[in-house]
């Protein structure tokens, strides 16, 4: 898993990769760029009064890592686990996590455009599930895999009183346009810009919504700046991803002089490069919101 890192996607494509893995009798996706490797199971030490999700934890190559059980987080039983179970080691949020699975299968390349977002109908108010993929004939569900960490340990989430301690500004003339597609992130960013002193702010679920919207006050007429004047992207979204999405404004004539800056749990060093390329003025990883608001008051026109 470590040489495709190799072959990752040129940067605003709007296509991922995601492995392909089973747990129970379903099929799930979790995007390539948060694997680090995948490895066969080894023995794991308990951990007295873990959370429930939270099978022990591991050493791997000198680093101590928890080992989160699919089974448990979706809610099935163990009685037929698949022989050839396996261990996914994650990173995202600045943090590494091992995912034990029932089985990994391949590796996919699709277009965002491809996944379609769970209907309320089904998902439930406390889903997992980020998109469903329909791939030859079969469907694939795209895990959200932060949500899931910020389960088990709420701690690594946003941190509002890390805004409080900035102080109190006046920002309420500044309107910024944030694409991102978790309801759950929507809220706290939500809560914490408001805290910060940014209450005029518009919400797209995914980055072609924005875009659209975006266009629509470009063909306003005048400055840009007198519509909008900041823009915040997640990267994993379906219909349009960040990357996408940033690259399109920083290649439009009219879009080009907006800030935007990519808030999301992918951004590691190995991986900022991409976000660099399609123009992005800063990358911020999710629990580092009082690092947003200070770019923000950085770079907002």
């Amino acid at each position: 898993m470590e040489d495709n890192k190799g072959i990752l996607l040129e940067s605003g494509t709007n296509e991922l990769e995601i492995v392909e893995f089973e747990v129970g009798n379903s099929k799930f996706g979790i995007n390539v760029i948060k694997v680090k490797e995948i490895i066969q199971p080894f023995p794991i030490t308990f951990i007295p009064h873990a959370h429930p999700h939270v099978e022990g934890i591991i050493q791997l190559r000198g680093e101590v890592l928890p080992v989160v059980d699919m089974v448990k987080v979706l809610g099935l039983t163990t009685d037929n686990r698949h022989a050839e179970q396996k261990f996914i080691v994650a990173e995202f949020n600045k943090q590494t996590v091992v995912f034990h699975v029932d089985s990994v299968s391949q590796i996919h390349r699709i277009s965002w455009e491809q996944i379609e977002k769970p209907s309320e109908m089904y998902q439930g108010g406390n889903s997992q599930i980020i998109g469903v993929i329909k791939y030859q004939g079969e469907m694939i569900l795209l895990l959200d895999f932060e949500k899931v960490v910020l389960d088990i340990n709420p701690d690594t989430g946003i941190n509002v009183q890390a805004v409080k301690k900035l102080g109190k500004r006046e920002r309420s003339d500044k309107k910024i346009v944030i694409a991102e597609d978790s309801p759950l992130l929507r809220q706290l960013l939500s809560d914490t810009l408001a805290e910060a002193g940014y209450v005029n702010l518009e919400f797209f679920e995914n980055g072609k919504e924005a875009f659209i919207h975006l266009e629509s006050l470009a063909d306003k007429g005048g400055s840009i700046s007198d519509h909008v004047q900041f823009v915040i992207t997640d990267i994993e979204m379906p219909q349009m991803d960040g990357h996408h999405l940033t690259k399109k404004i920083k290649t439009h004539p009219v879009l080009s002089k907006l800030p935007v800056v990519i808030f999301s749990s992918l951004i590691t060093d190995t991986l900022r490069h991409k976000g660099d390329q399609v123009g992005a003025i800063e990358q911020i990883s999710k629990p580092e919101i009082a690092e947003l608001i200070l770019k923000i008051d950085r770079h907002i026109l």
